[in-house]
Order: C-alpha cells, then sequence, then structure tokens
C-alpha cells in the first residue's frame, strides 16, 4: 500500500519490466541535474517518470529549477508535483531538456512526436544548451524509420499538403511510403498549437537531416519528428537497473537499484493527474 496526496491509500502496483525501465532511466537522468538549472521537461510515458522524480528531488534536496513544459499534459503534472513551469519566452535559453523518444540510431537522431507534441519538443529541444533522451532498448535501431514519422502540419489544406508530401517522398525514392491523418477516438487527433499530424510509414530513412529540411520545406508542413544534431546522451534502462549510457563517442554501463516503494509514490501522482485530464 502506498500513501499519496491528501492521504488517500492506494493499492501497490504491479510493475511490467517497462515500467522497471522507464523508472531506471529516468531516475538516472537526475546525475545530470544541478541547481539553479533551466530545464526543458518532455512529454510522453517515460518522461513523466523523469517530471515525477524531478519533483521529488526538489523537494528532498531544496534545489532551485525552472522549467517549461512540452506540453499541457507535462505543465500540469510538472506543477502538481512542486516544480516551477514558466513560458519559454521567460527564460529564453535552457540549460538542459530531458525527453523520450520512439527511436534513436548510433548518431543519436530521433524520431519524435508519437505522444503528438513534436513541435514544443523540437522548440524546447533547440532552445536548450543539451539534450538528454530517456529510453529503453527497443528505441534503439540500426535506421531511423521503422517508427512512423509524424510531420505536424495546418488544419487548412491538409490533403493538399499531404499530396505534396507524398510527392516529396516519391521522389526522394521513398516510393511505398503511406501517409495516414491521425486519430484519436474517431476524431482527427489536434495538437496543442491545434494542428494536425500525418503520420507516414518509411521503414528506412537514409538520410535524416536531408529528409528534415526537404520535408519542412513544404507549404503546409509546420514540423517533423525527425530530430537531428540535437541530443547528445541516450540513457538506456534494462529491467533490472543496469544502465547504458550512449553518447556520440560510444557506450558504457552503469549499474543502480531499483526502490519499488519510490515506484509505486510516483506511478500514483502520474496517474491521478492522467485521470483529470
Amino acid at each position: 500500500m502506498v500513501m499519496f496526496g491528501s492521504g488517500v491509500c492506494l493499492m501497490s502496483f504491479t510493475f511490467s519490466q517497462n515500467d522497471k525501465v522507464k523508472y531506471a532511466s529516468a531516475k538516472f537522468a537526475l546525475n545530470f541535474i544541478k541547481d539553479g538549472m533551466k530545464i526543458g521537461l518532455g512529454t510522453g510515458s517515460t518522461a513523466s517518470w523523469f517530471v515525477v522524480l524531478l519533483g521529488d528531488l526538489i523537494q528532498l534536496k531544496g534545489i532551485n529549477i525552472s522549467s517549461v513544459s512540452t506540453s499541457k499534459f507535462t505543465k500540469k503534472l510538472a506543477e502538481s508535483v512542486g516544480i516551477e513551469v514558466l513560458n519559454l519566452d521567460e527564460l529564453i535559453t535552457l540549460d538542459l531538456t530531458v525527453d523520450g523518444t520512439d527511436e534513436f540510431d548510433d548518431k543519436l537522431n530521433l524520431i519524435k512526436g508519437g505522444g503528438g507534441a513534436l513541435l514544443q519538443e523540437k522548440i524546447v529541444a533547440s532552445a536548450s544548451s543539451e539534450m538528454i533522451v530517456i529510453a529503453d532498448e527497443s528505441k534503439c535501431v540500426d535506421n531511423l524509420g521503422n517508427f512512423p514519422l509524424p510531420i505536424e502540419v495546418v488544419p487548412f489544406g491538409v490533403q493538399s499538403t499531404k499530396t505534396l508530401i507524398d510527392q516529396l517522398l516519391y521522389s526522394l525514392g521513398y516510393s511505398e511510403a503511406l501517409g495516414v491523418i491521425r486519430s484519436k477516438n474517431d476524431n482527427v487527433f489536434i495538437t496543442d498549437e491545434s494542428n494536425n499530424i500525418i503520420d507516414y510509414k518509411l521503414s528506412k530513412i537514409e538520410d535524416a537531416e536531408k529528409l528534415s529540411n526537404e520535408l519542412n520545406s513544404l507549404p503546409g508542413v509546420v514540423e517533423n519528428g525527425i530530430f537531428v544534431n540535437l541530443c547528445s546522451k541516450v540513457i538506456v534502462a534494462e529491467p533490472n537497473g543496469n544502465i547504458v549510457l550512449h553518447t556520440t563517442g560510444g557506450k558504457a554501463s552503469k549499474f543502480q537499484n531499483l526502490d519499488i516503494n519510490e515506484m509505486n509514490s510516483l506511478k500514483a501522482k502520474i496517474l491521478e493527474i492522467q485521470n483529470e485530464i
């Protein structure tokens, strides 16, 4: 049993292997947090573990942290655990962004946007001196592209924009690319910036930077989920607590213990905010 919030007693959770690796990678990321930092907070299930861990660290150590969130959900979660959340225009630049990813390669290029927050995530990452990604080993790939590439587009003329994207991809050799306008609960998915997302299955991306630049040159395209030259470290966790730290110079293994009691408390906080939204 765990206690949370106003003293409500909650059942202990049964944690999957996936839960354990998300917690472990997020916890290891705390090693890079310093007093006085301005931090970008990512969006997604893994990033949520980091947010609640950071809130606990602030309360325990009394450190001063300012943050910028990359989605409405992350903002609400961060504020609920005592993290100061400001607008990016108030801070201008950030020291560090910690976020999850849908895929990463050995050059630390990423595909992000599975949660629909890619535009704000890329803006925040670009404003940061460093970006650290937290993930599990399934996100490590030889080539980006197996995860569908999200492309954020303005709603006006969305089918016209999709045709332009189709034509561009075909000209670049992605002859079998299949794009689907994202939906949620039988409705067209709307981002926090009131845009739509088209997800493209590409299988293998040959030149991530070129593709990203070409896509962003099209009228109607706001941004895409390819992150190039932004990430400096990827923290990959295993269910037993083992950590593999990927950098552009290689990778190194480390170890940390898993605290099930702490996991229970953190999970309860995340679920409470999810249920409110």
